[in-house]
């Protein structure tokens, strides 16, 4: 009897999250959670949920302005090493959106391993930013070469993690940041104070950050003052930002 042969795995977008505009004119990716290392296939409905809500929001606040938000499904729930499995699926993803919309400015948004992801595949010619919530980093280690920053140039930058993350240390972010910020002065980090990795105490505050950064990197609509100022400080000022409670209650959007 003829061996069947393996299915190739294949990553693929969710679902447009929000109704469906009649012309897009930017795009948000949204990169899930993931793990160091696992061959296992990601369940759908899991990995989406760390990104799901945030694409809800981003999605009713760009309606208007055309924006096409969509979850990417890896192919492979680990990042697994130098095959980096997460970025490449979300440089793919980048070229399908290429595919479906045309020349439009495309965000990477996310999530722990996520955003790892998300500033590792900002090198693709259609990326113009990145958002990277509570991403996870390895450690510092003399004998492997530093987390890349340079593909982050030319782009448009936003860290966001808790002081209180015991899953990814939100020290690791900052170094990353650092040293982003010496090639490209459009980076900024900010920190929610005494905030877990979910950052569940101040989901509001986050949701409003990522929604005023993406509606000013895709419409150029005006940034808020305190992300204006954070990417406007030097270092560490504008890495060490602090996300006010109730941040985004007094924004129009």
């Amino acid at each position: 009897m003829a061996q069947q042969a393996t299915p190739v795995r294949r990553a693929r977008l969710g679902r447009t999250l929000g109704p469906e505009g009649t012309a897009v004119s930017g795009v948000v990716l949204l990169l899930p959670e993931g793990d160091e290392v696992s061959d296992r296939r990601p369940s759908a409905l899991l990995a989406a949920a760390s990104v799901r809500a945030l694409g809800r929001r981003l999605a009713r606040a760009g309606r208007e302005e055309g924006l096409a938000t969509h979850v990417v499904h890896y192919r492979y729930r680990g990042w697994n090493g130098a095959e980096a499995h997460l970025a490449r699926d979300a440089e793919w993803a980048a070229d399908e959106a290429v595919r479906r919309y045309g020349d439009v400015p495309v965000c990477l948004a996310g999530v722990g391993m996520g955003g790892r992801a998300a500033l590792r595949a900002a090198g693709h010619e259609a990326v113009n930013s990145a958002l990277a919530i509570a991403p996870w980093l390895p450690e510092d280690d003399v004998a492997a070469p530093p987390e890349p920053v340079k593909q982050l140039a030319g782009r448009q930058v936003l860290l966001v993690h808790g002081t209180n993350d015991v899953r990814s240390d939100p020290e690791l972010s900052f170094r990353l940041a650092s040293r982003a910020k010496k090639a490209n002065r459009a980076v900024c980090r900010f920190e929610v104070h005494s905030d877990g990795h979910g950052l569940r105490q101040y989901r509001d505050e986050v949701a409003a950050l990522a929604v005023d950064f993406v509606m000013g990197v895709l419409f150029g609509q005006s940034f808020s003052r305190p992300v204006e100022d954070a990417l406007a400080a030097p270092p560490p000022l504008g890495l060490r930002m602090p996300l006010a409670a109730g941040f985004g209650k007094s924004l129009r959007r």
